[in-house]
Parts: C-alpha cells; structure tokens; sequence
C-alpha cells in the first residue's frame, strides 16, 4: 500500500450506503448531496462516487485531481465516458446492482394495474421493450404469472438471429401492457431519446397501459400528454426533466413514483459492494470490505396468505407497498412551485428502506402449492425465519 493511496480523498454521494466503510480504507471519505458536488469539492480528491443524478463530465473534472470515478447505478448515460478515457480516469458503474428492484416493482405495478383495471392475467399480453438485465427479469417474473410477453431489442435480435425476439410494431399492436427497459441513447443504430413519441404513441393498440421505469427522457411527454386518451393507464417512475417534473403529466399517471424502481435497500448494497471491488482492482489492493452477511440474508418478515382470496397480490403489496410510494410523490401537488424540485429530491434522499421479495417468508396451507411456487419465483422465501439459499446480494 502506497502512502499516496492510504491519504486519498474520497467524495461519494450520500445516499450510497456504507461508503464510508467500505472506502474509509483508501483515505478520508467526504459524503454530500449528489446535486452538490462541484469542481471546487473535488479539488484535492482522487476518487468520485455518485449515483444518477450528478453529470460526470469536463465542466466538473476539468483541473480536479480525480483518479478513479464509480457510479453505483446501472445507467451511466449521466457520465462522459469519453471525456474520462481521454483522461485516463478509471471509470466502474454497478449494471445489474438493482435489476432485482426495478423488476419487483414493474410486478407491483402489472398487479396494482390489473386490479384497478379488472383485468385478468391470463389473458394479458405484455410487452417488454428492452431485455437486457432487468427486462430478462420482468420476463422471467410475469411468465410465473402466466402473462404472455412479447420480447422487443433489436441488438440482441441482429446478434442472435432469433425470432424469439419480435419487431416493436408487433409489441405496439398487440400488447395490453408496455413496460420499457432501455438504456438512453442518443445517437447510432438504437436511439432511445424519446422513443415514445407521437408516431409510437399513434401504432399502439388503444387501452394500452404504459410503464416506464428506463430513463424520463425516452418518453416525448408532450406527446404522452396529447395522446393521454388512447392509452389504458401510465405508470411513470422517470421523467423527462427531473427534478423539476412536468405536473400536468402527473396528474395523468394511475402510479407515479420519483425515481425510486430501483432503489431497494439491497440494489443499493449491491452497487457499493461492486464499485468498491472496481476500485480495489483499479489501485490494486486486496478487496477487505463486504456486505454483512446477517443484512444480506436475513428474513425480515412472514407474510400469511393462508386465508388470502389474492394471495399473490397481497403477498407483493405487503412485501412493497407500491401505492404508498405514489401517494408520497403525489403530495407535491400541494407544494409551491418554489419547492417542488426540492421535494421530489427529498423524496429520493430520505427514501425508506425498502427490501427485496427475498427477505419476506411466505406462510401458506398445504393447498396452495401452485401459489407458494408462483412466490418462490418471483423471489419470495417460504417458512418464518429460513434463510434464502444464496446470498441475495451477491447473486447475479
């Protein structure tokens, strides 16, 4: 261990959890809000933590010291990349840290809609555009349901040659339900800025419910809002101009959340284990630090659906209450236009801890096999007090 390395800086965004534990090891660990990090802080620092919400690029490294930059998040549309190689900056991000998340809370979403719809599952078609980390997962968790899905991405269907994946036009026109997993792109082959958009919104079925979980600026919300009456419902987790969200587009949603899908208490851990181990490799240090295991896989609650009529519904709205997240997002419509960017902030800041399927056992009677093995697919434990078989945390 160099001496230069032992009396690093660190400034990392306060909302990763046990940073400051897991980096103490490479110098002093400064934590502050992500819209808050300057050129100035990072003036004497080597190392850069963020999440999503602070752009990475020259107006803020220009003349910095900064050495190694990590984003504990899945996307990295919010760093310049470039910028970083021509630099050479080390750069890690954390994909797949909170696919288990963003795939539980479309699952809460899907069920939330069907009931308020009166729909039934089985004769729903869903449509998943985008079926990288977390879209496989959404695939695999509302196939356990019995919902039909229809897979949309062109990359993987020109590498694989495969019809299992169809052309957007079939999900638009056929779909009952869209939920979109794409990164955001700009330029290339795949754009994905503002994918939704007139003419997408125009060849999708009438009565279409559409979920977006990706990115906000993949949906023209000014078209959304055009085309509000063709559409079945809107779940909206991202918005195009976060925090300053257009309300009008809002008070159009059936669930509306602050960009919190992925922000389960376990995809944030996963995310602070796999940057701290970047950063290990990156300055070539033995990793030391790892997630407790008593947090990782302990059993928190047992939920009872042996006397349940909705037993699948009742065992994911008490796992994660969806609805309580909209209700708490819904409250800045009574806030002075003043406050609301800050509100939706605080939202995302002082989010509760919310953990995974994983840590919930599920109580039920012998005649609900097909039922238990539905929840142990979508993630859930059977019996108080057993133990998941793996580390839900480390699994990939």
């Amino acid at each position: 261990m160099t001496s230069e390395n032992s009396t690093m800086k660190v400034v990392a965004d306060e909302n990763i959890p046990f940073v400051k534990e897991a980096f103490s090891e490479f110098g002093d660990v400064i934590t502050i809000s992500g819209r808050k990090i300057t050129r100035e802080i990072l003036q004497d620092a080597s190392i850069l933590l963020v999440r999503s919400i602070t752009p990475v690029n020259q107006n803020l490294l220009e003349g910095t010291n900064i050495k190694f930059i990590a984003t504990a998040t899945i996307g990295t549309d919010h760093i310049d990349t470039h910028y970083l190689m021509e630099n050479s900056i080390g750069f890690a991000f954390a994909p797949a840290s909170n696919a288990d998340s963003v795939a539980e809370y479309v699952i809460a979403a899907i069920l939330t809609m069907v009931q308020k719809k009166k729909l039934n599952l089985s004769n729903i078609t869903l449509g998943i555009i985008g079926v990288g980390n977390v879209g496989s997962r959404v695939f695999r968790h509302a196939s356990s349901l019995g919902v039909k899905c229809l897979l949309n991405d062109p990359p993987k269907r020109r590498l694989t040659q495969s019809d299992f994946y169809v052309s957007l036009d079939q999900v638009l026109e056929d779909s009952d339900i869209i939920t979109i997993h794409v990164p955001l792109t700009t330029s290339g082959e795949d754009v994905t800025y503002r994918m939704v958009s007139h003419e997408f919104l125009e060849r999708m079925k009438p009565g279409t419910i559409l979920i977006n979980t990706s990115r906000g600026k993949v949906i023209d919300e000014k078209s959304l809002r055009a085309a509000h009456a063709k559409t079945g419902g809107l779940v909206l987790d991202v918005w195009e101009n976060e925090p300053g969200i257009n309300l009008e587009t809002l008070r159009m949603t059936d669930i509306c959340t602050p960009h919190i899908a992925g922000y389960s208490y376990d995809g944030k851990l996963r995310g602070t284990q796999m940057i701290y181990n970047a950063a290990c490799a990156f300055f070539f240090r033995n990793p030391s630090w790892s997630i407790p295991n008593e947090i990782a896989t302990e059993i928190i609650n047992e939920i009872d659906i042996t006397n349940s009529l909705q037993p699948i519904n009742d065992a994911v709205f008490s796992a994660y209450p969806i609805m309580e997240d909209d209700r708490r997002l819904r409250e800045i419509l009574n806030k002075d236009k003043s406050e609301q960017e800050k509100y939706f902030d605080e939202l995302r800041k002082k989010y509760p801890r919310r953990n995974e399927f994983s840590h919930f056992a599920v109580k039920s009677s012998n005649t609900q096999t097909d039922t238990l093995r539905i929840l142990s697919a979508l993630g859930f434990a059977s019996g108080l007090g057993l133990k998941t078989p793996e580390n839900p945390l480390t699994k990939e």
